[in-house]
Parts: structure tokens; sequence; C-alpha cells
């Protein structure tokens, strides 16, 4: 009996130490991580070309370029390209012409196209007297196409709208820092957005 109960302790001994030195090799999962982001400082710079009818300011990380490739393009139209995040703030321009009801229409059907994605439109009214602009934005929450969208006009002679796209599949979760981001540079375009004469 002595030799079998100091053979069951030498097994248990090495099979205890054998699970020891097996957990130290196992490999624990690390928590799940995120990409740091680094978004860059608020700057920004005037855009205030002379035959436009319009000025505003826009980030000094973005680069400005008339959007002469869309199908439906006029003038006046342009797009701000954020390269290193692979976005593009589209901005379309109309003369008002006794048809502010059928382009305010346009506008809203461009929003809400993307309702089938959309978990919820955010719609904020915006109004600078001292401009002379009002207008609206549209945060489109869920995985649209369009994040964010928004027009100013002043109601009688002028009217232009904007639409943040990313070019990559849209995925609320990663996309949404910068999302929020964006969403900021727009409300400052649309608060320094002036019309000429």
């Amino acid at each position: 009996m002595k030799i079998k109960k100091t053979g069951f302790s030498i097994v248990l001994l090495l099979l205890c130490g054998f699970v020891c030195v097996n957990c130290k090799r196992m490999s624990i999962p690390k928590p799940r991580g995120y990409i740091r982001i680094d978004l860059p400082e608020k700057k920004y710079q005037a855009f205030d070309e002379e035959n436009y009818p319009y000025q505003f300011e826009y980030p000094v990380y973005g680069e400005i370029f008339p959007d002469t490739l869309s199908r439906e393009y006029e003038p006046y139209w342009v797009n701000i390209l954020f390269p290193k995040y692979n976005a593009t703030l589209h901005i379309s321009y109309k003369k008002i012409n006794k048809n502010l009801s059928e382009i305010l229409d346009d506008s809203y059907n461009f929003v809400y196209r993307h309702v089938i994605k959309a978990d919820a439109i955010i719609e904020t009214q915006f109004v600078n007297s001292e401009k002379k602009t009002c207008g609206m934005l549209y945060e489109i929450g869920g995985s649209a196409a369009s994040t964010v969208q928004f027009y100013l006009t002043d109601s009688t002679s002028n009217f232009l709208r904007g639409a943040l796209y990313f070019n990559v599949t849209p995925n609320r979760d990663s996309l949404n820092p910068y999302i929020d981001y964006f969403t900021e540079d727009i409300q400052y375009l649309m608060q320094t957005l002036s019309w000429k004469k």
C-alpha cells in the first residue's frame, strides 16, 4: 500500500507540475484594442475666390477644387478633399430664381434617400441674421453613405448645399470619431459663410 500511495503522489505531483508549466505557455487573449486616432488641431483658412458668389472658412487640412467631374456640374460647385482621411465634402450652389421650394425639396430628398441605412436623422436649424443665412444641418446616424449634410440660403438669391462622404465601406462605429470631427468643421463653415453682392 505504501508503494501505491507514493506512486500516486508522484503521479499527482508530476501532473500538477505539467499543468503549471503549460499554463505559463498558454496564450491569454488580449483585450480588444483600437487604432489610435490622431486628428490635427483645428485651424481654418478663407475660401474667397473672386468670381464665386459666396465665401467661407474651411480647414487647413482640406484641399479645395472645382467640382468639374460631377455629371450635374454647375458653376460654383466645389469639393473639399481630406486625402488623409479619404473624405470629401461636396458643395453645390444654386441661384434662386423663384424656385426656392423646388430646391429645398431636392435637398430634403437627397438627405432622406439615406433613410434606408440610417438609424436616425437629426435636424438642427441654423440662423445667422448678421450674415443673412439660414439653413439646416442633418446628422445621419447608422451606416449611411453620407453622414452629414447641410444647406444654407438667404431665401431670395442664393442656395448652398453640402454633403460629407467617406470613400470607404460605411461603418459608423469606426468612422464615428472622424464624423464628429468633420461635423465641427462643417458647423464652422456654416457660421462663416456669407454671400457676395
